[in-house]
């Protein structure tokens, strides 16, 4: 059983243990998780999918996560933010994703909110909340890290002040971690400092 410290998998690589605990999160771990990602329909998308998370397993969200592109159209803001009562519609019976009213309506809603903004509004403000590396030390275990901080409990008020839905501190910091704000692999995980 593990104590939360990195793990080494079968290939010999040392991995947070979570990484190894479903084979569709060994190549996410390994590849997605806490690399920068810039760019506001990549982060739009990375905000939808957090909020889909929200009460359920991640693995969930990541084995639909086609489903989910293809059914909001590649998560490209100016697309998503045209959708129609009938766009919604065929997304409440879409099987491909998670068919929750509240977050279906919130993703349309921050679509049409983000359409007004500038072109890199939405990847400055969110990377403006990510914490000096400095002050955070490598945490031993995954019982070291936080479900959420000080910058995620601003960041999702930031963003609430602008408009968007469905984005509370827990949201807010899985949001960093996923994208490099935060880099919340163990100590002796291969993947530490990779996307730095």
């Amino acid at each position: 059983m593990s104590d939360g410290r990195a793990v080494a998998g079968p290939d010999g690589l040392p991995r947070c243990p979570w990484g190894l605990s479903a084979e569709d999160y060994v190549a996410y771990h390994d590849e997605e998780w806490g690399r920068p990602v810039h760019g506001d329909d990549a982060l739009f998308e990375r905000l939808c999918l957090e909020a889909f998370q929200s009460g359920l397993s991640w693995i969930t969200i990541l084995r639909r996560r086609e489903g989910f592109r293809k059914a909001f159209a590649g998560f490209r803001i100016a697309e998503v933010a045209r959708f129609t009562d009938t766009d919604r519609e065929r997304l409440l019976a879409d099987e491909r994703i998670i068919r929750n009213r509240a977050k279906i309506d919130a993703t349309l809603a921050n679509a049409k909110v983000l359409a007004e903004w500038e072109p890199g509004e939405l990847d400055a403000l969110i990377w403006s909340y990510a914490p000096d590396p400095a002050t955070r030390p490598a945490p031993a275990a995954t019982g070291e890290v936080p479900a959420v901080t000080d910058e995620s409990t601003a960041l999702s008020k930031a963003l609430k002040q602008r408009g968007l839905r469905f984005i509370g501190p827990t949201t807010a910091y899985a949001l960093m971690q996923a994208c490099g704000l935060v880099d919340d692999h163990v100590a002796g995980c291969f993947a530490r400092g990779a996307g730095r």
